[in-house]
Formats: structure tokens, C-alpha cells, sequence
């Protein structure tokens, strides 16, 4: 799994989708680590792991840049279009495995959305994340958070063209563009090469992670699933060499700000809080007119709201 290798033949396709849209890329000081995330717009434990990649990229993002890909490997659609007469109870073990997903991560979605829709193909979903790319790295990142929030969140169907150009609109897209590009040869090559370096990695399972370093010669270090936080940064330092920095400590607020619209749980997770006072500490946000609380299915989410005038 060596970095010359699998990443020369998509350095022109990949964006770089990295967590922060207030972190501007530099070209000129490249990160000294890679991090390869695979995951797939659909994948409930993808969408868990959310607030674990939000605390790494808060507190050592100085280090690394990120590469979403992905992988093409879309278990539970395929597991979905078997059968008529197992359909309805694939469905169902699907949506209870999003329920204890939600429970286990604090990342509400709601399984009852396999049940209410009708499902069309993911590929065109899969497009539109590499299609948003086109725009940029961040704009490609504002556009997968958003999509997992219609999805898992609003159930909304991110298999239907309107939603995604809906998507497109509410994350600032230039939308004429991104309705083109959901049927370019560009878009297109882009998921070819995610899937082609999904499948040279040897990548079976969403979410997993590769780390690569700026030596060339060095081997990458996959991770698959999800672990405790301490270890990504014993990889992060296995890779850099020497024990990194963490970066100053931010806020809530600072941290609410940077994203908008958060779960309860992202928030414990980056602030090393109790859900419990991770709430109390965000309603203190709410009564001061800086926040509003938005109840989902599983707990609650946050959104910043502007500064009273």
C-alpha cells in the first residue's frame, strides 16, 4: 500500500475534503499526512464516526489533510435489491441497525426512512459527492455534511436528482455548474478512481482509513471501523515521527461557529464533556441568542444563529 502508487493516477480527480471550512488549503506548506477516508453517502456508521474525525481534525489538523472517497461498495443498497420476498425484512434489519447506531454513536438517523421510500439507485447520489468536489474541496465537504443531514436526519431520499440539486442550493453550489458536472465525464472519473483506489487498497469496509506520510517509500497505516480517539493520534504520531501539537483549545461557541449545525454528541466528543454537560453547556449558548436547539429523533442538534442586533 505505497503512497507513489496509489495515489499518483488520482491526484487530478480527488478534492480534499478537509472538516474545517475555515481552514484554507496552502500548496506551498502541503501537510506532512494524507488521511484517506472511504465511506459511502448512505453508511449510518460513516455518519457516527462524524464527531471522533471532528475532534482529530480540531486538535491535529495542522498535520494532515483529508481525501474523502468513495468506495462504491454500497452493502446495504445491494442487500436491498434482492429478492421480493426478502426486501421488506432486509429492510427492516437495516433500519434497526441505523436505531443502534444512533444509540451507540449519539449520531441521530432514523432507520424508519428504509421503510417510507422508495429507493433509486446510490450511483447518482455517489456522482453528486465527487460532482460538488469540482467546486472545490471545502465545497465538497459542506455538501456531504449536508447531505447526510436530509438523510439521516430530515429522511429525505439522496437518491432523487431533486434532492441533491436542493442540497446543491442550500450549501452556496454554484447550482447551474453542479447540475452540469452530475452528468460529466469529470464527476465521473473521479468515482472511477475512488473505486479503483478502494479496490487497490483492499478496502472492504466502510468507514476505514489510510494514513499516508510525505515519504513516498513508506507504507500506509489502514485502520477499518472505529476505535478509541487515542489511537488515531498514536497513528498520527507513528506517521509525523514525534508527538504532534495539539492546536490551541477553542470554544463551543468558536467550535459551533466553525460548523453551524452540530449534534450534542460532536460537541462532547471534541470537548471531552458528558452529553449531559455538553447540553447543559449549549443551552447556556441557546439562552444568550447565539443558538438554537433542533430536536431530532435522537436527541438534539445545534444550529448558530446570529448575534442579536
Amino acid at each position: 500500500m505505497n503512497q507513489k502508487d496509489t495515489s499518483s493516477a488520482c491526484d487530478q480527480q480527488l478534492g480534499v475534503c478537509g472538516l474545517d471550512p475555515t481552514q484554507k488549503h496552502e500548496w506551498k506548506r502541503p501537510k506532512p499526512i494524507e488521511l484517506y477516508t472511504f465511506i459511502d453517502p448512505l453508511c449510518a456508521e460513516c455518519w457516527g464516526f462524524e464527531p471522533t474525525l471532528k475532534k482529530l481534525q480540531v486538535e491535529y489538523g495542522a498535520y494532515f489533510r483529508i481525501r474523502t472517497l468513495v468506495a462504491g461498495r454500497l452493502l446495504a443498497w445491494n442487500a436491498c435489491k434482492q429478492s421480493a420476498t426478502g426486501l421488506a425484512a432486509k429492510k427492516q434489519e437495516i433500519a434497526s441497525i441505523w436505531e443502534k447506531t444512533a444509540s451507540r454513536s449519539g449520531m441521530s438517523c432514523d432507520g424508519d426512512v428504509w421503510m417510507e421510500l422508495e429507493w433509486n439507485s446510490p450511483y447518482l447520489t455517489s456522482i453528486a459527492v465527487k460532482a460538488a468536489e469540482l467546486q472545490g474541496p471545502h465545497a465538497g465537504a459542506r455538501f456531504l455534511r449536508k447531505l447526510r443531514e436530509y438523510l439521516f436526519l430530515e429522511k429525505q431520499n439522496i437518491t432523487e436528482k431533486e434532492v441533491l440539486l436542493k442540497c446543491a442550493a442550500e450549501t452556496g453550489l454554484d447550482y447551474d455548474e453542479f447540475e452540469k458536472d452530475l452528468s460529466s465525464s469529470a464527476a465521473t472519473k473521479a468515482l472511477q478512481c475512488d473505486i479503483k483506489t478502494t479496490n487497490e487498497m483492499g478496502v472492504e469496509v466502510v468507514p476505514t482509513f489510510v494514513f499516508f506520510n510525505n515519504n513516498v517509500e513508506d507504507e500506509g497505516i489502514k485502520v477499518t471501523g472505529h476505535y478509541e480517539y487515542h489511537v488515531y493520534v498514536q497513528i498520527l504520531e507513528e506517521m509525523l515521527g514525534f508527538t504532534p501539537t495539539a492546536s490551541a483549545p477553542i470554544t463551543i461557541e468558536q467550535f459551533l461557529e466553525r460548523y453551524r449545525f452540530v449534534a450534542t454528541a460532536e460537541v462532547a466528543t471534541v470537548f471531552d464533556l458528558s452529553e449531559e454537560e455538553a447540553e447543559r453547556r449549549l443551552k447556556a449558548l441557546v439562552l444568550q441568542q447565539k443558538a438554537e436547539a433542533v430536536p431530532v429523533k435522537h436527541g438534539l442538534f445545534w444550529r448558530m444563529i446570529k448575534e442579536p442586533k
